[in-house]
């Protein structure tokens, strides 16, 4: 009897179901990958902003405004104000929140900076002074 050279039915569904899960195994690394990215830029955002609001603004004028944004606070990146989705600060559906407290006439003694990520907790900064 002849044999014919080639592959059988079941050994190309063995490969084909082998290729299959390593493609969503490399899917699955990819997404998990993408959320830590954006999770670190959310943290250089919020350290950013933090850092600015300390060096920069409670050092020249002794308070925190009660709000920030580009016009009140130049000194980092425009690129920074945006979440990874592109969602600006104190817009709704940002990943960016800046809360004010105990603020009189726009003047305030405290605030929270905060960034919610996908692989961890909140990241939260709080005024130091």
């Amino acid at each position: 009897m002849k044999r014919k050279s080639g592959f059988t039915i079941l050994e190309i569904i063995i490969v084909g179901v082998f290729a299959t899960l390593l493609l969503i195994l490399f899917f699955v690394q990819k997404a998990n990958i993408d959320a830590m990215q954006r999770d670190e830029q959310r943290k250089e955002a919020i350290n950013a902003m933090y850092y600015a609001l300390e060096e920069g603004f409670y050092a020249q004028n002794g308070y925190y405004p009660d709000a920030i944004s580009e016009e009140n606070i130049k000194v980092i990146d425009p690129a920074l104000w945006t979440d990874p989705f592109g969602i600006n600060l104190g817009t709704e559906g940002s990943t960016y929140f800046y809360e004010p407290a105990d603020c009189v006439e726009g003047k305030c003694k405290e605030y929270v900076l905060r960034a919610e990520l996908e692989k961890e907790d909140m990241y939260i900064k709080r005024n130091r002074n």
